[in-house]
C-alpha cells in the first residue's frame, strides 16, 4: 500500500499510538460556509469538503453519503480521525489475507505486524535489491490449534504475540516505501494449509487487541476472513505544509523550512507560530497557536485566547484568576497573601487591620506618587522622542526618506525598531558576536518572526562610518541579486545605524579556503565561487542603472550558505559611478594585497579597480595563499610572484598541491 503525496501535502505513515487533543469549541474550523463535519469526524481547515473548502487539491477530503452513516475519505481511504494540533490523519487500512503460499507484498510503511497460523515468516526490505530490515516468523501445530491456540493468562487477558500463531515487528522510519515477503517456514512439522493468515500494517496498540480477539474466539476465525471488526485496522499519517509552497522557498540561503514571508506562510492567525518539520519521507512546517491560544492557526481568526478562569485549577491557580489576553494573573484574595500558585498558598494576613488604618491616611501619598510618576514618565517620552530625531537627522535619515519616496515598498520592509533589534540580539550580547569587517561589527539575531538574522552595528560614532553605512543602505536597497547579501531593514533612531541583513550561516569563503588542514575547498567549487564572484561584479558594473564599483573584493567579505553559493556582502565602501565617467577621483579604501596599484598611486578609481582585486581573488584560490600576508623569499608579494613565476612556467612552484591534483 502506498500513499502518493500531492505537491501540497507531505505524508508519511508511522506506527505509533499518538493522542488527539480536543480542539476548541469557540475558535472556527473551517471557511465560512464549507462543512466541518463528516457524520462524526471533524474536518478543520486546510482540510476541507467540496470545492474551494480546503487550502489545496492536497487537501481535499470527500463525504461518502452513500454509506450509513457517512465516512470520510481521502484518495479512498477512509478517513477516522484529523488533528491539527498533532498534524496526524488516522485512516482505515484492509487487512491483507493471505495462504499458504510465497507472496510479495509493497506496504509504504514504518511499522507492521502479523497475525498468522501454521507456520509462517515475513521480511521487509526497502528494495528487491536491499539487505534485510526487519522480519518476524509465527509456528503453530495442530495439536496447538485443538486445544484452542493456547489459553488466556490468569488475569483474564491474553498472552503477547510474540510467535506461537502471531508475531509483530517494527519496521524503522529510514525508508518511504518497503517490499515485505511473506511464505511458509520451511520445518518439518504437522500443519493445517487450511488456515488463512493475515499480513497488516497498523497502530502497536492494535496487532496485540487484534491477536487477544483471536484467542479469546478459540482460534476458530484462522480458517476463515477476520470478523468484521478486525477487518480494517487503524494507521495514522502525519502531514506537514510543503515549504515549495512559498514564492521565498526558491532562496537557497534559507536556514528554516518556514516560510520568510508572511503573506505565503499558511499560518494565518496572528497569534500563531511555524514549527519546522524535518524527519526521512516527511519534511515541511505545521502551523500552531502560541501558547494562552487555541483553536485553527491555518484561519485568519482560528488561534483565539484560552481563558483559564473558566478552570482556574487546572492551570495551577487557587486565588482570585484574572484572564488576559494570552495569560492570565493569579494572586491571593485581598487581605491574604502568599503564592497563590499553590494549593492552600495563601493565608490571611496579619497586617490586614494596620493597613485598613494605613489605607486613608496613604491614599493622598498614593495619588501624589501616580501623578509624579505619570509626568515624569511624559516627561521620560519627550525627551526620548527629541533624541531619536536627533539621531534620525545625524544617521542621514532624509536620505532613507527619499528612497522611500521613490520606492514605495521599501517603506514597509526597511524600518525596524530598537526594541526589536535589541530583543533579537540580547542587548547585543559578546555571544551573539559574529566577527567584525571593515565598517562594523556583526551579531546574530532573531526577530519575532523567527527569522534568523545578521545584524550589523557601527564601531565608532564618527560620521565617516555613519555615511559610510547609510551609503550601504542606499546601495542594498535597490540591488536583489542571488549572489549578493539580501538588505532586510535598518534603524537609524540609535546613536549608530543598525543593518539588518540575512544570516548566511556557513561563513567567509576566507575561512573555507585557509584551513590547517591540506584539504579545502575542491577545485569544482572554488571555480564555482570565482564564476559566481564574477556574476555578482557583472551585476553592479554593467546592470544596475547607475554603475557601482564595490571597491573591497576578497576573500573574509564573500560569504557562502549552506550550498556554497557565494553572496557578496560589506558595502559600506561602495562608490556610484555617473554614467558619464568613467573614472572618480576620490581617497584609496580597500585592503592592501587586494588594491588596484593604479587607484593606490593616483586616487583614480575605476570599474578596472574591482577586476584587479577580483584577479588576486583567483590567484589566492590557486594558491590558497593569503594575499595581506604572503612574502616569497625574495620578498615579493602575492601577486608579483605569482606574475613572476607564471613568465617562468613554473607556477608549480606556488599552486595548492589539491589544485595540481584535482584541476
Amino acid at each position: 500500500m502506498e500513499w502518493t503525496s500531492p505537491p501540497a501535502l507531505l505524508i508519511s505513515v508511522v506506527a505509533a499510538v499518538l493522542a488527539t487533543a480536543a480542539a476548541g469549541s469557540a475558535a472556527p474550523l473551517g471557511l465560512p460556509g464549507c462543512p466541518t463535519s463528516c457524520a462524526n469526524v471533524t474536518v478543520p481547515y486546510p482540510f476541507g469538503i467540496g470545492a474551494n473548502c480546503s487550502l489545496s487539491t492536497g487537501f481535499n477530503l470527500t463525504c461518502d453519503h452513500t454509506y450509513s452513516p457517512p465516512r470520510l475519505f481521502v484518495q479512498g481511504v477512509q478517513v477516522t480521525d484529523v488533528s491539527l494540533d498533532e498534524a496526524t490523519v488516522r485512516v482505515l487500512n484492509e487487512v491483507i489475507v493471505t495462504g499458504g503460499f510465497n507472496s510479495t507484498l509493497d506496504l509504504s510503511s514504518f511499522g507492521m505486524g502479523f497475525l498468522s497460523g501454521g507456520r509462517h515468516a515475513a521480511r521487509a526490505q526497502p528494495r528487491r535489491d536491499a539487505p534485510l530490515i526487519t522480519g518476524c516468523s509465527s509456528f503453530c501445530s495442530l495439536n496447538s490449534q485443538r486445544r484452542g491456540w493456547g489459553s488466556l493468562d490468569g488475569g483474564g487477558g491474553c498472552h503477547e504475540c510474540h510467535g506461537t500463531g502471531c508475531c509483530k515487528a517494527a519496521i524503522p522510519s529510514l525508508y518511504s516505501t518497503y517490499i515485505v515477503h511473506y511464505g511458509w517456514v520451511a520445518l518439518i512439522g504437522d500443519v493445517d494449509p487450511g488456515i488463512q493468515s493475515f499480513v497488516t500494517i497498523a497502530e502497536k496498540s492494535w496487532m496485540q487487541q487484534a491477536w487477544c480477539r483471536m484467542m479469546i474466539g478459540g482460534g476458530k476465525q484462522l480458517h476463515e476472513a477476520p470478523p468484521p471488526d478486525l477487518s480494517m485496522v487503524p494507521v495514522l499519517l502525519e502531514w506537514a505544509m510543503d515549504s515549495t509552497l512559498g514564492p521565498s522557498s526558491s532562496d537557497s540561503a534559507a536556514t528554516s523550512r518556514c516560510p520568510k514571508d508572511g503573506a505565503s506562510s499558511a499560518c494565518k492567525s496572528k497569534h500563531s507560530s511555524c514549527n519546522e518539520v524535518d524527519k526521512p519521507f516527511h519534511r515541511g512546517y505545521k502551523c500552531r497557536c502560541l501558547p494562552g491560544y487555541h483553536g485553527n492557526p491555518y484561519l485568519a481568526d482560528g488561534c483565539q485566547d484560552i481563558d483559564e478562569c473558566a478552570d482556574p485549577k487546572h492551570y495551577g491557580c487557587y486565588g482570585e484568576c484574572n484572564n488576559m489576553l494570552g495569560t492570565f494573573e493569579c494572586r491571593c484574595r485581598r487581605g491574604f497573601q502568599g503564592n497563590a500558585s499553590m494549593v492552600h498558598g495563601c493565608v490571611k494576613s496579619s497586617q490586614g487591620l494596620s493597613i485598613a488604618l494605613g489605607v486613608g491616611s496613604g491614599a493622598m501619598v498614593l495619588i501624589l506618587a501616580l501623578s509624579t510618576m505619570i509626568i515624569l514618565q511624559k516627561l521620560k517620552k519627550r525627551r526620548i522622542m527629541k533624541q531619536r530625531q536627533r539621531f534620525f537627522k545625524q544617521n542621514h535619515g532624509q536620505l532613507l526618506q527619499q528612497l522611500v519616496c521613490q520606492r514605495a515598498d521599501i517603506a514597509e520592509r526597511m524600518i525596524v525598531t530598537e526594541e526589536e533589534l535589541e530583543t533579537a540580539t540580547n542587548n547585543f550580547d559578546k555571544a551573539r558576536k559574529l566577527g567584525g569587517g571593515g565598517h562594523g561589527t556583526v551579531y546574530k539575531g532573531i526577530l519575532s518572526s523567527q527569522h534568523v538574522v545578521a545584524i550589523k552595528k557601527s564601531n565608532i560614532v564618527i560620521q565617516k562610518e555613519i555615511t559610510e553605512f547609510i551609503n550601504e543602505v542606499a546601495i542594498l536597497s535597490q540591488v536583489n541579486h542571488r549572489n549578493i547579501v539580501k538588505l532586510i531593514g535598518c534603524c537609524l533612531e540609535t546613536e549608530v545605524p543598525l543593518l539588518v541583513y540575512e544570516f548566511i550561516s556557513n561563513g567567509t569563503l576566507h575561512n573555507h579556503l585557509h584551513v590547517e588542514h591540506s584539504i579545502s575547498l575542491s577545485w569544482k567549487d572554488r571555480l564555482r565561487v570565482a564564476i559566481e564572484t564574477a556574476r555578482a561584479l557583472t551585476y553592479f558594473h554593467s546592470l544596475v542603472s547607475t554603475p557601482i564599483i564595490h571597491r573591497d573584493i576578497r576573500s573574509p567579505n564573500i560569504l557562502l550558505d549552506d550550498m556554497l553559493t557565494v553572496k557578496l556582502s560589506d558595502f559600506g565602501a561602495s562608490m556610484y559611478i555617473p554614467i558619464d565617467e568613467e573614472v572618480v577621483h576620490t581617497d584609496v579604501q580597500g585592503t592592501l594585497g587586494y588594491l588596484d596599484p593604479t587607484y593606490l598611486i593616483t586616487g583614480h578609481l575605476t570599474e578596472k579597480s574591482d577586476v584587479y582585486s577580483f584577479g588576486v581573488l583567483l590567484i589566492e584560490l590557486l594558491t590558497r595563499k593569503q594575499p595581506v600576508s604572503y612574502r616569497s623569499c625574495q620578498g615579493f608579494n602575492l601577486v608579483n610572484h605569482f606574475v613572476t613565476l607564471l613568465s617562468q612556467g613554473n607556477l608549480d612552484e606556488i599552486l595548492d598541491r589539491q589544485v595540481a591534483r584535482e584541476g
